[in-house]
């Protein structure tokens, strides 16, 4: 079967015919929920399993669940978490509990049928990182990064969910928020490649990544790293990331053009599935008519990621709860 290279958001908490219909017809590779999509465990549960209907296959869904300020299931019905960047300051034994956390988080998507986290993040944090994502982070230095980082990853793999590796090939220098405006970096390559880049390069064995909407001059000053084939290049050669490439949303203000427009040039740059998150059904045709079907590159990519999912190991569930509790004092 042909897939469309797209990943699509919903509109609301239940599927409407017309998303029925254009689902079914345009069979993108999978779905992405937000809060707008989601009340209670029973409900979000019956959505996925719609969304996986509509399709007739069972495609990926995912979310952006980071814990902190960015997550989408919220209390009273799932845990809340410390910002990434908090816990990481607040533990005894920071890399123990990263990997809790982020096995809970997992049992909780499983448990809802979500089966794709977008994290980890390797983006490093600087003195100049947006307060919009400062918080999301793990740490100020290459290690520590890729070291909470894989430790976020191989949890969700435990708990039965794939992670996403973002913001590829680096966001930690925007000092803007690429939701409302385009990030511009003017540091030269080969600090770039010592870096920023690196620890994506020792994360590049994660089988799907998220690119990151920012111009890095040294290497294309005229387009966003989404939309660049040059940086797309740097992506595979000299990261050497191999994985599944999606955008980070379409929507965001920091691309340019219509949502049309950002689709064909994406994929054109290299990316291989398009992102596209508010669920309004014009921009969602315009889309899928711009992305078109998968390559057979990126569609080998994805059944290599798809592969990976699995049952959950078996957890103590309460005792980690505990257990973090513990190292969080």
């Amino acid at each position: 079967m042909a897939l469309n290279a797209t990943i699509f958001g919903p509109e609301g908490r239940t599927l409407t015919d017309w998303e029925r219909d254009f689902f079914r017809e345009t069979q993108p590779l999978g779905f992405i929920v937000f809060a707008r999509n989601i009340d209670n465990p029973d409900q979000l549960r019956r959505l996925t399993a719609d969304l996986r209907d509509a399709v007739g296959r069972n495609a990926p869904i995912l979310i952006d669940q980071e814990g902190g300020r960015v997550q989408r299931m919220r209390a009273p019905h799932w845990r809340e978490y410390l910002p990434a960047l908090d816990q990481m300051t607040n533990a005894t034994d920071p890399m123990r509990a990263q990997w809790i956390r982020n096995r809970l988080i997992a049992a909780e998507l499983h448990d809802v049928g979500i089966d794709v986290n977008c994290a980890p993040l390797a983006d490093v944090v600087e003195d100049q990182t947006h307060p919009v994502l400062k918080n999301r982070l793990y740490g100020a230095d290459v290690e520590t990064v890729v070291t909470a980082a894989r430790a976020c990853a191989d949890a969700f793999l435990a708990g039965g969910v794939l992670p996403v590796l973002k913001h590829i090939p680096g966001y930690g220098r925007a000092a803007v928020d690429s939701h409302k405006d385009l990030p511009r970096v003017d540091v030269s390559q080969a600090e770039l490649d010592a870096h920023d880049f690196a620890p994506f390069k020792a994360l590049n064995d994660i089988a799907m990544g998220m690119t990151a909407h920012i111009v890095f001059s040294d290497i294309d000053a005229d387009a966003p790293a989404t939309t660049s084939a040059k940086m797309m290049q740097v992506i595979r050669d000299d990261i050497g990331f191999d994985g599944l490439i999606m955008t980070d949303d379409l929507s965001m203000e920091a691309l340019s053009g219509s949502v049309a427009d950002r689709a064909r040039a994406s994929v054109r740059a290299g990316c291989d599935i398009v992102l596209h998150c508010n669920g309004e059904a014009e921009e969602m045709v315009a889309v899928a008519a711009a992305a078109g079907e998968m390559t057979e590159p990126a569609q080998t990519r994805a059944n290599r990621a798809l592969a990976q999912r699995k049952s959950p190991e078996n957890v103590d569930i309460q005792g980690l709860e505990a257990e973090l509790a513990a190292l969080l004092g």
